[in-house]
Parts: structure tokens; C-alpha cells; sequence
């Protein structure tokens, strides 16, 4: 079985482009050990944009699809 998971998410504030500007905290993230975990054993990653009305900007999720194996390991190790 797999499973989707968020693994990893992050605020912005309210700016014009928001592809432009959530480029570099991806970047950062991948880089990290939990990023390179998450990039070596997750399936169609993807992130996504929500409009945060609380916080006047923008919240960005990065998804991914993990075995439930490794959703178990990652959801207990990065909470």
C-alpha cells in the first residue's frame, strides 16, 4: 500500500509571483537530510499553493506518494 503525505510545508508572505519566490525554500528543503530522504524514496512529488487568510500570504505544501513503510518512518521521524 502507499500513501500520500505532506512532506514538508512553509508560509510566505503575500508576493506577486509566488512560483518565483517559493523556488528557493523548495531548493533549501530538497537540500536538507529530510528533503534528500524524501526525494530518494518518494513517488510523484509535487507542490501546491493555498491561500492563507490568517496569515495575509500563502502556504506551500509539498506533497509526495511513500510506502506505507517509509510514510510510517517519515511521519514519525519529522514530527
Amino acid at each position: 500500500m502507499k500513501a500520500k503525505v505532506v512532506l514538508h510545508e512553509f508560509k510566505m508572505g503575500d508576493v506577486e509571483d509566488i512560483e518565483i519566490y517559493a523556488a528557493q525554500p523548495i531548493y533549501e528543503w530538497q537540500q536538507t537530510p529530510e528533503g534528500k530522504w524524501a526525494m530518494e524514496h518518494a513517488e510523484d512529488i509535487t507542490w501546491q499553493t493555498h491561500i492563507d487568510p490568517g496569515y495575509y500570504g500563502w502556504t506551500v505544501q509539498i506533497t509526495g506518494i511513500l510506502e506505507d513503510k517509509y510514510a510510517t518512518y517519515y511521519t514519525l521521524k519529522n514530527s
